[in-house]
């Protein structure tokens, strides 16, 4: 695969033209000044390693990331210029759709490899035309804010005090959002003709399900490099109204909170965001699952908050989710060795640490960690099958012990939790192995 540096002389100027310190000539007629910083040599390549980095599935042409750097060392001066002169046409985004655990399903949009780099490059440049004007407590998709901070903040205002919270869930957010709306905010403070139409290209170009185009009628689709600063520029909206009423709260994409000292209170801005939602926004509130509670009975980002001290705990359903990954990759038709088992669950759960680790009430997670050993001396005793009494007096258990255990009338997972399995498989076993410990500080 080409270098990033080699490439990099593929993303300037074309040969035969001159050089002029960005790849696009500043004296063409049909180039913007937005797509001056799109299309400069830096903001591209950056764009390309950031493309390289995310990898992912091809698009509708079947290209991959790894064919990226040959296809625009043949032809990104071709598209370089389509670009310039506002001619260019996105392709379609492929959708898949990825089961949810309440047995719903969210529509992810993937597109091609190019289309993924020319948005990472508009998604760049509009990240820093509006990263001021965005309000102080959103936190999601922005440079230097994370989840994290936005957790620490709620729990900030609600040990000041405003200890009922208004939990807002936007219907279907990224698949409703309205075109002409998104469109007219961006015309308000951009008047670079060639980059809003090609944004609006992006946002209509339709998507391809079993081989068959539809179009795009609303909606961002989730999956493309542009749709997360989209989303943040459309809710900016609802931040800045939000600070307008002198409310606290806080924004990770469309999961917003707000923070109030009282039921009555919580109840009345609950129907004024209703409003607000419907008619500014053009969107809808779930009111299955919006609700106004006290902070440990509504999650937020996948915590909660303890009812005393309102500690950061981990939501029970982010435990749930976990279990059922968990499960998923412990099957016993799966076959496969303790040691390849162990290795998978270690992607899954150190990534699932660093996200949690901030989780101040750690006997959910010391739970969690009994139980996924639980769940590994389960499958290693499935897998022994006839074998377990030589194996269990291989381990160091008594031989009546074990023969108690093999020959035992109750199923694998009540024997996983046996004395025989524990002294035969103890918690340092499964530590060796490398299996990550969540609550372990």
């Amino acid at each position: 695969m080409a270098s990033v540096k080699q490439l990099s002389l593929s993303l300037d100027t074309p040969e035969g033209e001159p050089e002029t310190g960005d790849p696009i000539e500043p004296k063409s007629t049909f180039c913007s000044s937005l797509m001056v910083r799109v299309l400069d040599r830096n903001n591209l390549v950056r764009a390309l390693k950031q493309v390289q980095r995310n990898k992912g599935a091809a698009g509708v042409d079947g290209m991959t990331v790894d064919e990226l750097p040959h296809f625009l060392k043949q032809y990104w001066p071709i598209i370089r210029q389509q670009l310039i002169e506002g001619v260019y046409r996105p392709k379609p985004v492929l959708r898949v759709e990825i089961p949810k655990p309440d047995g719903r399903k969210r529509k992810l949009g993937i597109p091609t490899v190019l289309d993924r780099l020319i948005q990472q490059a508009i998604a760049q440049i509009m990240q820093e035309e509006w990263d001021g004007k965005f309000h102080n407590n959103s936190y999601g998709f922005r440079p230097h804010r994370n989840a994290h901070q936005a957790i620490c903040h709620v729990q900030s205002v609600i040990r000041n005090g405003y200890n009922w919270v208004v939990d807002c869930d936007l219907e279907a957010f990224f698949d409703h959002v309205n075109h002409d709306l998104l469109m007219t905010q961006l015309k308000a403070h951009h008047k670079d003709a060639t980059l809003l139409r090609l944004i609006n290209r992006y946002l209509k170009a339709g998507v391809c399900i079993n081989g068959i185009k539809q179009a795009s009628l609303k909606g961002v689709p989730q999956g493309g490099p542009l749709s997360p600063v989209l989303s943040n520029i459309v809710l900016n909206n609802l931040d800045w109204e939000l600070e307008k009423r002198n409310l606290k709260f806080a924004r990770y994409a469309d999961d917003c909170v707000a923070l109030v000292s009282s039921k009555a209170a919580g109840e009345r801005v609950m129907k004024s965001l209703q409003r607000f939602v419907g008619e500014s926004l053009r969107l809808t509130v779930n009111t299955q699952k919006s609700a106004v509670g006290r902070p440990w009975e509504r999650s937020f980002l996948g915590f909660t908050f303890s009812r005393r001290e309102l500690k950061v705990k981990v939501s029970d359903k982010a435990l749930t989710k976990l279990k059922t990954t968990v499960k998923q990759l412990s099957r016993r038709t799966r076959g496969h060795s303790i040691i390849r088992i162990i290795a998978e669950f270690s992607k899954s759960l150190l990534g699932w640490k660093a996200y949690f680790d901030i989780a101040e009430i750690l006997s959910p997670l010391r739970d969690l960690d009994k139980w996924i050993r639980r769940r590994l001396r389960c499958y290693i005793l499935k897998q022994w099958g006839s074998k377990g009494y030589r194996m269990l007096r291989r381990l160091g258990v008594s031989r009546f012990l074990a023969w108690n255990t093999a020959k035992s009338a109750h199923g694998p997972w009540r024997l996983s939790g046996s004395p025989a399995l524990t002294r035969a498989l103890p918690n340092r076993y499964f530590k060796n192995l490398g299996l990550p410990e969540l609550a372990a500080r």
